[in-house]
């Protein structure tokens, strides 16, 4: 009897995967992809639950570009997002830009005007410039690497 039902599981197994069928994306799975695909898909904690609801609800004009999503979809990284977004006030911008929130501009008082612009970094957008682990999810101090050339322009203003 016990080979039986093993027998018939192996079956199933391998017709399943035969015929290719995968467990469904999860919404992480589709936020990762979906947002990812442009840039780094941001942690849902960065922005509270207010800005999210604002950001996607407005992905027909997501800063200069067309990111309109299927409505279900759409759904489904929303409600990921609003589930892991910060409560704070701080967290939140009318411009519904990250760097445009109090938070950011907290944990980045340091940098001077000047670092957003050098030519590895770009614009305050480009977090990977400097929190190169940031793709796996650290976005910890221990992480951040200055690019090469910005930390002798930040020691010559002072």
């Amino acid at each position: 009897m016990k080979r039986i039902l093993i027998s018939i599981l192996f079956l199933a197994a391998s017709q399943a995967y035969a015929q290719g069928d995968k467990p469904a994306a999860t919404p992480q799975a589709k936020w990762e992809a979906e947002c990812g695909s442009c840039h780094i898909a941001y942690p849902a904690r960065f922005l509270n639950g207010e800005t999210w609801q604002r950001l996607m609800g407005s992905l027909d004009k997501h800063f200069g570009d067309n990111a309109t999503l299927d409505p279900e979809i759409n759904r489904e990284i929303l409600s990921y997002l609003t589930a892991g977004a910060s409560s704070s006030g701080r967290r939140g911008a009318p411009s519904m830009r990250i760097s445009d929130t109090a938070w950011f501009a907290g944990v980045h008082h340091e940098i001077s005007p000047k670092a957003w612009t050098h030519p590895a970094v770009k614009s305050r957008a480009n977090c990977t410039a400097c929190h190169v682990h940031a793709t796996r999810g650290d976005w910890s101090e221990h992480g951040v690497r200055m690019p090469a050339g910005l930390i002798d322009e930040e020691e010559d203003e002072n």
